[in-house]
């Protein structure tokens, strides 16, 4: 007869070997990977959802795209991706606020979980250094912005006390505010009056919003005839470009740099006329889309946990050049 401390052994050497089972099991799984954005209309991140498609068909996994335009879209994706058994989150949140309810969220749902262009922060206020995180350096990217609009202000001879700017600011946004900091402190370093930077809050970072909080400003200001726009991406930019031609401020007295250098940009220099919006700061929603969920995809597949903090950089391009200048950092045209 077998001893009953023989049977225990016994039994722990089968539980052993089925948790062994269903460790392989789970490692010969199809990877599944959530890939959440703030605003699912935006072109930049509509072509972070197709490198992220991209990088799923390359290395075979699957994406699961969904819109988290609030906290509760975000909370209910979570939920959705845990039960269709995703095992891996890339996420944009509408609000870094969010950070504390996110992170327990996926911790709970057993998802692990990378940010993408906003980082999260806790109820402090403090950044959550724990979940890995790719981004930008928002505030170098917004002094490329200021450098290149004093440049061309000098380049075209205007006199800087004669010249207006719009920012278009969404500070409740960490990087929409270190970029439109960083642009502000390279335009003033550069010999612009700080006090002919107009503020111009927008409710949300699209065109339509910046529209209307730049034509505000343009009405409150009428004695400015030479104006330059910055903001948080191209579409903020491009919303005080149209406002401006409104008011009869055309492409020779207007000075618009936007950040991100995707299809809204792209179109914008395809016109056959030149308009206000004269630059932008090329960032890669390649990089941001198709580096991130294979990241996420290693870290299920290998328990190789990505970098705390990835940053990426950026490209100053304009209509001359942004075919050259794309297929330099490696994107097709």
């Amino acid at each position: 007869m077998m001893s009953i401390k023989n049977f225990m052994k016994l039994g722990l050497l089968a539980v052993s070997a089925t948790l062994g089972i269903a460790k392989m099991t789970f490692a010969n799984d199809p990877v599944k990977i959530g890939f959440v954005v703030k605003q699912p209309e935006e072109p930049w991140f509509q072509s972070e959802w197709r490198f992220a498609e991209m990088a799923g068909k390359d290395k075979g996994f699957t994406v699961v795209k969904i819109a988290g335009e609030s906290a509760e879209k975000v909370l209910a994706a979570i939920d959705n991706l845990a039960a269709q058994k995703a095992q891996g989150l890339v996420i944009c949140v509408p609000d870094v606020k969010l950070g504390p309810s996110v992170v327990a969220a996926a911790k709970r749902a057993n998802i692990k979980l990378m940010t993408v262009d906003d980082r999260l922060i806790d109820g402090s206020g403090k950044v959550i250094e724990s979940v890995p995180h790719m981004g930008i350096d928002a505030v170098n990217i917004g002094k490329q912005v200021g450098k290149a609009i004093a440049a061309e202000i000098a380049k075209r001879g205007w006199k800087m006390d004669e010249v207006a700017a719009i920012r278009i600011s969404y500070d409740q946004l960490p990087t929409a505010k270190d970029r439109t900091n960083g642009a502000t402190e390279a335009l003033v370093k550069a010999g612009f009056k700080a006090a002919n930077i107009f503020d111009t809050p927008q409710a949300k970072t699209d065109t339509e919003n910046a529209f209307n909080a730049a034509n505000t400003t343009l009405t409150q200001h009428p004695q400015f005839k030479k104006w330059v726009a910055f903001g948080l991406n191209d579409e903020a930019v491009l919303g005080a470009v149209r406002a401006a031609e409104g008011h009869g401020v055309n492409a020779n007295n207007m000075i618009g740099v936007g950040i991100g250098g995707d299809l809204a940009a792209i179109n914008e220099f395809k016109k056959s006329n030149p308009t206000g919006f004269f630059s932008t700061i090329l960032i890669s929603p390649k990089r941001h889309g198709y580096d991130t969920s294979t990241l996420v995809y290693e870290w299920v597949k290998s328990n190789k946990e990505p970098a705390k903090l990835t940053i990426t950089d950026g490209y100053l391009m304009n209509r001359q050049d942004y075919v050259t200048v794309r297929k330099s950092a490696g994107f097709d045209n």
